[in-house]
């Protein structure tokens, strides 16, 4: 393969016909006299990308934006009208519910019909049935007719058997967002071995946080042109502050948008003593987030923001001093605010936080900084088992309607 590439997509554009009026037949087009109309939609046009070896890309954008075209191409379902698509090793492609089964014979059977469809023997589908169909979750169903699948029971099965067939490309459109938490969950496991075994896989999904937990690479795709392509973290970023205006990316690197008369230049993490913690803290700890910012000109009673996500793109905090009464008379030239977090109530665990000035109302951003600092949680006190947050929950046992509190370890 060239250079490092499992898929090379070179000035590709696809169109269809759109018909406005059609002749069904040829009995038709004598009695109406007159030819269908129809008039080409381009559904991509002129795009270009590399996608590496042994990364998990992502394909983005709005509906209608090309994604599943691409990947139809990727996949060799549909021929490029212009440009050409060159792909390195075996492809297994999941592109849509019960793509390869027939609905009348058993899921056994599918398995087996699938599975040489996409290029395994009858010999390797033997040796792995059992893995299949333990993956897929269906073992009780496995001898029913198809047909009376659900479709999360479709997709599972499927999916077990494209992956099962070891490919060196894993080709897969929106149909996951139909399995369930646990079977998406078993999904990312997955793919993050293929990305360990050296193996590629290009994924279509609108799930934000699904996308920013599994891929490296991401390609952004608007009105059937590529608008942006690289970095999974930037793109998709981009892409969902698409809707705002001024969206930009900084010297650093961060995503930012804002008219700019007063910039969001750093945020500081300190501990409760007013040291630096490089981000480094853990549970229970105090945290001192301090803004510095710089007005280029006088702003009449504006408002700092702070918003956290976790790594995976879920928003779990927001706190702006609109909110907490804390008054600004004015801002003009440098200077800094401090956000302080008493008792950090964060499960262990790498956290985002996002900067931002806005003016009185709220509604008018003059800076938004994305990932303007980060938070790398270690275990403190209290400890919990699992999730984001920690509650401080007491377990009691009730005596006369009181409960008496256990002690915390």
């Amino acid at each position: 393969m060239p250079g490092d590439s499992a898929v090379s997509v070179s000035a590709v554009s696809k169109k269809f016909r759109v018909y406005h009026e059609r002749n069904q037949s040829l009995k038709s087009a004598v009695m109406r006299r007159k030819r269908s109309v129809y008039e080409d939609f381009w559904a991509l046009r002129d795009v270009a990308l590399e996608i590496p070896q042994g990364s998990t890309f992502a394909l983005v954008g709005d509906n209608g934006s090309g994604k599943s075209t691409l990947l139809k191409c990727i996949a060799k379902i549909l021929v490029p009208d212009e440009g050409t698509v060159a792909t390195w090793g075996r492809m297994a492609a999941m592109l849509e519910v019960g793509s390869g089964f027939h609905p009348e014979l058993s899921g056994r059977d599918n398995v087996y019909l699938n599975g040489s469809i996409l290029g395994m023997h009858r010999a390797e589908i033997d040796r792995k049935f059992d893995q299949i169909v333990a993956f897929s979750g269906v073992e009780e169903f496995i001898d029913q007719p198809v047909k009376n699948y659900s479709s999360g029971m479709y997709v599972r099965l499927g999916f077990s058997v494209a992956i099962h067939t070891e490919p060196d490309i894993l080709v897969v459109d929106e149909i996951l967002a139909v399995g369930d938490s646990g079977f998406q969950d078993k999904c990312a496991e997955k793919f993050a071995d293929f990305r360990r075994e050296g193996r590629t896989v290009v994924v279509v999904s609108h799930s934000m946080p699904q996308l920013r937990g599994m891929a490296d690479q991401a390609a952004w795709l608007e009105h059937g042109r590529l608008r942006d392509v690289g970095e999974a973290r930037l793109v998709l970023e981009k892409y969902s502050d698409s809707t705002r205006s001024g969206v930009r990316v900084d010297s650093e690197g961060r995503v930012r948008w804002g008219s700019g008369e007063a910039l969001v230049e750093r945020v500081e993490l300190l501990d409760g003593s007013g040291r630096p913690t490089g981000g480094e803290v853990r549970t229970g700890d105090t945290v001192v987030m301090r803004l510095h910012f710089n007005a280029k000109q006088r702003l009449a009673r504006p408002h700092f923001g702070f918003a956290m996500e976790s790594v995976d793109g879920t928003y779990l905090w927001g706190n702006n001093t609109k909110d907490l009464g804390f008054e600004v008379e004015f801002l003009e030239g440098r200077g800094s605010v401090d956000l302080v977090v008493p008792r950090l109530p964060l499960q262990p665990g790498g956290y985002i936080i996002h900067g931002s000035i806005v003016d009185t109302s709220t509604l008018h951003v003059y800076d938004y900084v994305r990932d303007s600092a980060r938070l790398s949680v270690a275990r403190g006190k209290p400890f919990e088992s699992g999730g984001y947050l920690i509650m401080d929950g007491r377990w009691a046992w009730p005596v006369d309607g009181i409960h008496k509190e256990t002690d915390r370890p």
